[in-house]
């Protein structure tokens, strides 16, 4: 068989594969692949008949790294007569070789170009189309070696700056080469200093797929799942699952700069000798103070989870200290909460934030009110009124939707129209 010389191809597949990080088998695969295309762009450039996507399917390239050359090879069909050379070779020529061969059979047929008639832009293509499988292949590695990954936090280092992203270098595992991945603006905390080689802790959101350019992992510092492993890493009652986090409710990036960060973490034990929020405090404030040096400052209020929705409402509007609390419309999950006059602020929080999240971590619409000045028989009957209103309208809606279809009218109608269509129908025949 002929072969087009490749001279360093052997040293060309060991160099690639470290530079790249792949195996030597997904190189030549690339490789493989590349002169494929570079062997269509020359039969192209020889023939201007137009070939169809899937015309070249029963060629492959046989690489020999030990003679540093390739092959292009063929399936063709055996034939009495050839239409197309290309998919079918002659009964009488496969017969010089093999006399048992039979017509229909399968040969493997060698189809190598000339080494100067392969020409310069099938080189050209070839080197095009070989960079891009290999970035392909990348793509793919990355995503089998991250995929496992998603949720979890990964260690992170500043690299550049793309517009109003940071690009960061992450490894899966330790001796793995660095790959590249995205923090948007989105997912910036406002008190960090994306220095270069600055290090930081990076929550891994999402593994892209497909053929997409720029980085493949999107990774997050302003995600919940950042506080949770924060807690997790420094807290061993949580690691060991004496304690567990039952809900997180985060705000890293306020709507207004002038409200700073800010997390509500619920925390809960079934273990009676064990102080869950007391457990990610920490003596003198040493656990919840490594999480909050780690997140550069963020506020963070660990408060204990209970069953009973008022007690877990009140627990939520911490620091703040609440009198009551109402539950005005379960079914709606809507609570009135009672403070003092000098407690307003501190519970709704600076532009509302306090409560917002309390509201956030709960799962309940949160009024705060003045106990002082609250009217529970005018609150009484205004809920009373509003639920009478709710009522009328549901029932309003059903009788709408009751009126809307008449079933002994409707059928008759339909009827008539039926019969009217099959008489017009007859007499068109």
């Amino acid at each position: 068989m002929s072969m087009v010389p490749l001279p360093g191809l052997k040293e060309m597949v060991e160099g690639i594969s470290k530079e790249r990080n792949l195996p030597k088998h997904a190189v030549q695969a690339a490789l493989r692949e590349a002169l494929l295309k570079g062997y269509e762009r020359y039969r192209r450039t020889q023939k201007l008949d137009h070939f169809s996507e899937e015309y070249f399917d029963n060629f492959d390239v046989e690489l020999d790294a030990e003679q540093e050359g390739f092959r292009v090879l063929a399936n063709k069909t055996i034939v009495e007569e050839v239409i197309n050379p290309d998919h079918e070779i002659s009964l009488s020529e496969v017969q010089e070789v093999a006399t048992e061969a039979q017509p229909g059979s399968i040969v493997l047929v060698d189809v190598t170009p000339n080494q100067k008639e392969f020409g310069r832009m099938a080189a050209i293509q070839t080197k095009q189309v070989l960079a891009q499988k290999l970035r392909d292949q990348q793509r793919k590695m990355i995503q089998e070696e991250f995929k496992d990954l998603e949720e979890t936090v990964l260690q992170a280092r500043v690299l550049r700056f793309e517009r109003q992203s940071v690009i960061l270098a992450v490894t899966s595992s330790f001796g793995q080469p660095e790959v590249d991945a995205e923090l948007p603006k989105r997912e910036q905390l406002p008190n960090d200093n994306y220095r270069a080689n600055a290090t930081f802790k990076v929550y891994l959101k999402k593994v892209g797929e497909g053929s997409t350019r720029g980085p493949q992992l999107l990774v997050s510092r302003a995600d919940a799942g950042l506080v949770v492993y924060l807690f997790a890493n420094e807290v061993p009652e949580i690691e060991d699952g004496v304690v567990r986090i039952v809900a997180v409710a985060r705000e890293a990036n306020p709507p207004s700069r002038h409200v700073g960060p800010r997390t509500k973490i619920a925390v809960d034990t079934l273990d009676r000798d064990v102080d869950p929020v007391g457990a990610c405090i920490g003596a003198r404030g040493s656990r919840i103070q490594v999480v909050v040096n780690e997140l550069r400052g963020e506020k963070i209020d660990v408060i204990r989870w209970s069953p009973d929705p008022a007690t877990y409402i009140a627990n939520a509007l911490s620091p703040a200290r609440v009198d009551e609390v109402r539950l005005v419309a379960p079914e709606g999950r809507r609570a009135h909460i009672l403070v003092a006059e000098d407690q307003l602020s501190l519970a709704i929080g600076k532009e509302g934030q306090n409560v917002r999240l309390a509201a956030r971590l709960t799962g309940w619409k949160i009024d705060i009110k003045d106990i002082a000045k609250y009217d529970r028989a005018a609150e009484d009957s205004k809920l009373a009124a509003e639920a009478t209103r709710l009522e009328e309208l549901a029932g309003d809606y059903d009788a709408d939707e009751a009126g809307d279809y008449d079933g002994d009218e409707e059928t008759a109608e339909f009827e008539e129209e039926e019969a009217a269509a099959t008489e017009e129908t007859e007499a068109a025949v």
